[in-house]
């Protein structure tokens, strides 16, 4: 995992992990206030031996004491010692319950013994020790076997007695609050790590890259307003959002499709914001002088004409059924070179209508007469129309929404399309937050916000709206050269008018 990825998993968690860094330190602060604070408090014992004069004898007797030393010290929290200590304090407790509280302790290769006591009280605490000490000094000779002379061969000495503690050594306050805070973080990172692991939703480009195995040439950014402003280039041409489609224009021109320039505008799930982006885009390509045809080749549920306000009656069925010419129904839009094909009626077969050679030869027809055409197509997870169209064209640009689109419905998406032999020619992120870490739009440099428009010079292709050829799917081209041409070029010139109006 890159340092780039831990950055984004904790910018995007932060407020989880924050949470459960407080709950931890919450946690630990009512464990450490509701406990009984402890004290404790030691007392030492100095073992020797009580015969020895010479060298030999003295170093045997450090020896026996050091051998005995452990013994000793196990014998602290036994009755034997404990009892007289009960008695003599009159604690209301036995030998057993008093030994949880009592440890001992000695130093490798010395013949000191530490006897610690914990309790509530701190004097009571200093007051057991001290018993201890005494209890285990008189004691432990009674248990050594006497000398010659009658005397225990070993002798306990109290060399330092227990005082009160002035703090108390249990719940460690301190140690417990960081205890807690590093254990609610360190839980919070592992959540957020396994939040990741587990998301399934396509969040960044490398991941629509690994999938589709395509370049990304386009984000979108997520807009709020966009149900209410869907054709965003044409109603607001300074804003953002716009700008991200002159850059999806500009890098979709760069693509290496042999030639051609036919383009299926699919995505994997509905509402992924297919149409409202090649609508954009159409727009856009004919603001920079392209000459676009925009096809909504979604029979079942077409959008464009509705996004754009014109009629939609007849369209590409009634070309596809032999009811009428592509002339008779295509529209120029917005004073523009831009011609648009409402799907028209929905029929009863689209996938059908989509795949045969009538649409086939639309398409040739339509990419020898515009500069590009952009087909407007379903879903390919509910349908297969798209994947059927797309073979027809120079390939499928998938529009992937972020945060919403999962990596299993994007690859079985693409897998559809390779299916069929189509080419993926480049995905698009739409739906891009613009602010968090997830925020590609403004990271990748798609869109800037630039305060100007572009405006067509006078004169030029784009202001006089020239309209182009387009011959009967199937048909020869005209002797003169214009025949179709004429006839819709006379009909976009009343009706240029009456669309800006309406727009």
């Amino acid at each position: 995992m890159e340092l780039g990825e831990v950055v984004r998993i904790l910018r995007k968690n932060w407020l989880v992990m924050l949470l459960l860094t407080f709950l931890g330190f919450a946690a630990m602060a009512g464990y450490s206030l509701t406990r009984t604070p402890i004290y404790e408090s030691s007392s030492t014992v100095f073992v020797s031996t009580q015969a020895g004069s010479t060298a030999a004898e003295l170093q045997q007797g450090s020896s026996f004491t050091q051998a005995r030393i452990n013994t000793y010290v196990g014998l602290v929290t036994t009755p034997v010692i404990l009892d007289p200590v009960i008695r003599e304090l009159g604690l209301d407790t036995s030998a057993e319950k008093l030994r949880q509280d009592v440890t001992a302790s000695s130093t490798l290769n010395s013949t000191l013994i530490t006897v610690t006591v914990s309790n509530a009280n701190a004097v009571q605490a200093a007051t057991i020790a001290n018993a201890i000490a005494e209890s285990l000094a008189t004691e432990v000779p009674k248990l050594e076997p006497e000398a010659g002379d009658g005397s225990s061969p070993v002798r306990l000495t109290q060399v330092r007695d227990a005082q009160p503690a002035a703090s108390p050594s249990s719940p460690n306050v301190t140690l417990n609050l960081a205890i807690g805070i590093l254990g609610g973080l360190g839980l919070g990172v592992a959540i957020a790590v396994l939040r990741t692991r587990l998301d399934n939703r396509v969040r960044k480009p490398s991941d629509a890259e690994l999938i589709t195995k395509a370049p990304g040439i386009g984000a979108i950014a997520f807009d709020t307003k966009a149900r209410d402003r869907p054709l965003i280039v044409h109603a607001d041409p300074l804003s953002p959002r716009a700008e991200s489609f002159r850059a999806l224009r500009t890098n979709l021109q760069f693509l290496d499709m042999g030639g051609r320039a036919s383009f299926v505008i699919t995505s994997s799930i509905p509402s992924e914001g297919k149409s409202t982006t090649t609508i954009n885009l159409a727009i856009a390509l004919a603001d920079a002088g392209k000459r676009v045809a925009l096809l909504d080749t979604d029979l079942r549920k077409p959008k464009v004409a509705e996004y754009l306000s014109i009629e939609g009656g007849a369209g590409l069925t009634d070309v596809l059924i032999g009811r009428a010419q592509v002339n008779e129904v295509m529209l120029p839009w917005g004073g523009r070179s831009l011609y648009v094909l409402p799907a028209g009626k929905i029929p009863p077969n689209p996938s059908e209508l989509l795949g045969s050679k009538r649409m086939t030869a639309l398409l040739e027809t339509l990419e020898r007469d515009f500069d590009v055409v952009l087909c407007d197509a379903p879903p390919l997870l509910p349908v297969t129309d798209a994947a059927i169209l797309a073979r027809a064209t120079s390939g499928a640009v998938m529009v992937i929404a972020v945060g919403r689109t999962t990596r299993h419905q994007l690859s079985l998406a693409t897998e559809a399309l390779n299916t069929v032999g189509a080419k993926v020619a480049g995905f698009v992120l739409s739906m891009v937050p613009t602010r968090g870490p997830d925020s590609y739009y403004a990271s990748y440099g798609y869109g800037y916000g630039y305060a100007y428009a572009e405006e067509p010079a006078k004169g030029s292709r784009t202001a006089r709206t020239s309209a182009p050829r387009i011959a009967h799917p199937g048909s020869e081209p005209s002797a003169s050269g214009a025949s179709e041409f004429d006839e819709l070029g006379l009909s976009s010139r009343r009706t240029t008018r009456k669309t800006s109006r309406d727009a």
